[in-house]
């Protein structure tokens, strides 16, 4: 290790409190909130802010939002600002670990309860090591990623006017892979998503007389089925995209035709043309398979959650690469090149500001290892065959915990610290 950020992390994180850190962790992965509800969570967060001595607010994003904001200044300095989401999902975890959620049908599936966790390590070692650094720090428990909506909740209810604006942001993300390495990407790291909701009007009547009706459950299948070409025949092969047909629905009983089907999509994008082109040729399946069944009028296409793209400032995150390729060492820092996973991150980085977002391998070694054995070899394969975020299988290995804790650490040091690296590192493209 050469550089000081590098040196004062190891200082700062020698003597972590690992068991009462992991403790922590299993507390909230027990106690799972669903998106706009993570109040508990919040109130944990808020004491061990208030407790390692930050101006603590909460309550932002809205009214009852449960938003939680934690500022230490420390003299000048730029402001880096830290970002952990809260949210659990709507999942019953099969885990079978002795720390399982306790609340039927939520689950942290996603590893935000870690995400937490490393947030309230860092926060604490920041404080204790503040001699090290000069600045202001600002740690922010986010609600409602799952949902897109928190993040931009909490710029609308005046983040940034309750608080300085940063210069620099910073978060990261459990996912699977063998543990021990850290995923960069310097530019874009992961795609816009787009939910998108069909609904086919039919004529309803009795399951004995399909020619009285105008069935909007098989018209809702030719949709789905032609929606499959979309992405293959419409989209050029140098692009990236992903069309995913989440759920359908249509009835109430057998022997009933009903007078419409839902049908709700997903799209995960990398451009806005690409995006454009798609959203286009939605309307234009669904509007033609209606019209083919003589559906009384053309379908309602409506437009939900969106998420943008997330694309890292590229110095920004060359240095963080770099910091955290000293501290864990030699070959831990690895660009996979953006993936087709989603965020609502960016929103927190209103009107352009920079920043980092990386990826923390959460993969348990015995679970990694036997995903080897059926994967012969195939680095892809092994990967598929490991649970992934939002597995009701999901279950990141508790050694990643101080690991999580040195990574926003040591890229908070590096932001704090003017800069100074003339060649940064590149992360190793696998």
């Amino acid at each position: 290790m050469t550089s000081s950020a590098a040196r004062t992390t190891q200082d700062l994180t020698a003597d972590l409190p690992l068991p009462a850190l992991e403790d922590l962790y299993q507390d909230l992965h027990r106690h799972p909130e669903l998106s706009g509800r993570e109040h508990r969570t919040a109130g944990v967060l808020a004491r061990r802010l208030r407790a390692a001595g930050y101006e603590t607010a909460e309550g932002v994003g809205g009214p009852g939002g449960p938003g939680v904001v934690g500022m230490l200044r420390n003299g000048d300095g730029p402001t880096v600002l830290l970002r952990a989401d809260m949210d659990a999902l709507p999942v019953t975890e099969e885990t079978g670990l002795p720390y399982a959620s306790e609340t039927p049908g939520v689950m942290h599936a996603c590893g935000h309860d870690l995400h937490i966790t490393w947030l309230t390590g860092a926060a604490d070692a920041l404080a204790a090591g503040r001699d090290a650094w000069s600045g202001t720090l600002l740690v922010v428990g986010q609600p409602a990623e799952e949902t897109g909506e928190g993040a931009a909740a909490m710029v609308r209810d005046g983040l940034y006017e309750r608080f300085p604006r940063p210069d620099v942001l910073l978060a990261q993300h459990a996912a699977p892979g063998p543990a021990g390495l850290y995923a960069h990407s310097p530019g874009l790291i992961m795609s816009a998503a787009t939910d998108v909701d069909i609904v086919v009007h039919g004529v309803g009547g009795h399951g004995s007389r399909p020619e009285a009706t105008v069935d909007p459950v098989v018209t809702a299948a030719y949709i789905v089925t032609r929606l499959q070409s979309v992405v293959s025949r419409e989209i050029a092969a140098r692009e990236s995209a992903v069309l995913t047909v989440g759920r359908i629905e249509a009835g109430t009983r057998h022997n009933i035709i009903p007078s419409e089907a839902r049908i709700s999509l997903n799209l995960r994008t990398q451009s806005a043309e690409v995006r454009e082109r798609m959203l286009a040729a939605i309307r234009r399946i669904a509007a033609g398979e209606c019209a083919a069944a003589g559906c009384p009028r053309e379908p309602t296409v409506t437009l939900g959650g969106s998420f943008p793209v997330t694309v890292n400032d590229m110095d920004t995150d060359r240095r963080v690469a770099a910091v955290h390729g000293e501290v864990f060492g030699a070959g831990t820092v690895l660009d996979f090149g953006p993936v087709m996973g989603s965020e609502d991150f960016p929103f927190l980085a209103e009107g352009g500001l920079p920043y980092a977002y990386w990826f923390v391998t959460s993969t348990p070694a015995e679970v990694w290892d036997a995903a080897a054995a059926t994967a012969g070899g195939d680095l892809m394969d092994q990967l598929a065959a490991v649970p992934s975020n939002h597995s009701p299988h999901f279950a990141p290995d508790l050694a990643t915990v101080g690991p999580g804790v040195r990574t926003l650490v040591s890229g908070a040091l590096e932001m704090f610290t003017p800069t100074t690296r003339t060649t940064p590192t590149t992360p190793t493209t696998r």
